[in-house]
């Protein structure tokens, strides 16, 4: 088997420039790297955005998702999906919500962190208030790179916070999960919740690391991907 794409997914309050730490190291193993532009808008509409991606490339595919985007990679079915890779992510049942998942255990805080703009549309855009992002979103990098971050954050649409998922791929792909301890936005219980129910191949706990994995601790994350990608 060809050695597999690797197609990464970000999540909400940040875009794919996040994974630049990750993207620079998977280059070093000499693996083709796509990190996807997820819209944040709705899940359906995401998740059309990452499956015509799939079908752009030739040979198999390793999706990784970060936070809301894990709940897009698992709405993606195609037999070139080798493996998923969870990044302090979401990994919804059918039915489920992402705002259902992180109010499920205890432990959360972004909920009172949030700014909220009314689009034209009547939908609602959620942004991680500037003061609050770094404590909230990613405590273990550098206050001026938190800032940054803060800045150029990518806001989630309510109508991608209340989507309801459909059938998951992780029933039927070999998943890893890498995730933190010290998650504001996922409490630890979900992350560990999700990874037993969906039968992860391996799970990594991250100690003392925040909700921004892909920034903080692209090393791991690319140890757990790479795993993925030997199989």
């Amino acid at each position: 088997m060809s050695t597999p794409t690797v197609i990464l997914v970000h999540g909400a309050f940040a875009e794919s420039a996040s994974w630049s730490g990750v993207i620079s190291r998977l280059r070093t193993v000499d693996a083709t790297v796509i990190a996807a532009a997820n819209p944040l808008r709705d899940v359906d509409t995401d998740a059309d955005i990452v499956r015509g991606i799939v079908d752009s490339v030739d040979g198999p595919v390793v999706l990784v998702g970060h936070s809301y985007g894990g709940q897009v990679i698992s709405q993606v079915h195609d037999p070139k999906i080798a493996a998923l890779v969870y990044v302090a992510a979401f990994a919804p049942e059918e039915g489920e919500t992402i705002g259902e998942l992180s109010g499920k255990f205890p432990g959360g805080t972004l909920g009172e962190t949030l700014n909220q703009v009314v689009l034209c549309d009547g939908s609602t855009d959620f942004y991680i208030q500037p003061a609050k992002f770094h404590q909230q979103f990613a405590a273990d990098i550098s206050a001026a790179q938190a800032a940054i971050d803060a800045a150029t954050q990518r806001p989630l649409s309510d109508r991608a916070l209340n989507g309801k998922s459909g059938a998951p791929s992780w029933k039927t792909v070999p998943s890893w999960f890498v995730f933190p301890d010290a998650d504001y936005n996922i409490p630890v219980a979900a992350h560990r919740f999700m990874a037993e129910r969906a039968g992860a191949r391996a799970t990594i706990e991250i100690v003392g690391a925040s909700h921004a994995l892909p920034a903080s601790q692209p090393a791991e994350v690319i140890l757990t991907a790479i795993e993925a990608v030997v199989g």
